[in-house]
């Protein structure tokens, strides 16, 4: 299968040992759908999507950003020696104040293991950067994390991202007001 790639990025794939970010792939959006639809509370995402929810958004929203030269959102299907085990990436793009969310979620099976999640999601956060320092010269990466990850958000801050707010009562999950966290990682920081 061919990749696409962004208009926007110089490259179509990074690498980090075992690790790798591809375009995001059309085979992997049904495999993304479950992931979603199991990981509820810790996604913005309020109901679960159906394979036509999840097709109107590939070709409706990932799609179109291929050619655009400044997208809103760039994402990535996630692999491990070439098999997708997540996806996420920049999101909520600034193109004029060099900066982007990233977003992040893997399969459910590593996400409960906490020592994969950690090796997993770290890798990640290494792509991340490659990406916003090196490719596109971008200042800032952000992210707001729910209060009730703490072994997520303790993953954040090992790979220098520094905790800058706390959003209280912020959101409701499972009928109760959970605070949202915000971290960021400065291209200063990156070595």
């Amino acid at each position: 299968m061919q990749v696409t790639k962004y208009q926007a990025l110089s490259k179509e794939s990074y690498f980090f040992q075992d690790y790798s970010i591809v375009t995001l792939r059309e085979s992997d959006i049904f495999l993304i759908k479950e992931w979603r639809n199991s990981q509820l509370a810790v996604l913005r995402q309020k109901a679960p999507l159906t394979n036509t929810d999840q097709e109107n958004y590939y070709r409706q929203a990932v799609l179109p950003i291929f050619t655009q030269s400044q997208p809103k959102i760039i994402l990535f299907s996630f692999l491990k020696n070439n098999t997708c085990i997540g996806y996420g990436g920049l999101t909520n793009i600034d193109w004029e104040s060099r900066r982007f969310e990233m977003s992040f979620l893997v399969d459910p099976v590593i996400y409960q293991n906490q020592e994969q999640y950690q090796v997993s999601f770290s890798a990640f956060i290494t792509l991340m950067k490659q990406v916003a320092f090196e490719d596109l010269n971008f200042n800032r990466i952000f992210t707001e994390t729910y209060d009730i990850r703490p072994y997520h958000i303790a993953i954040l801050e090992q790979n220098g991202f520094q905790f800058e707010g706390r959003m209280r009562q912020h959101v409701v999950i499972d009928q109760q007001l959970v605070d949202s966290l915000l971290h960021g990682f400065l291209k200063e920081y990156h070595v």
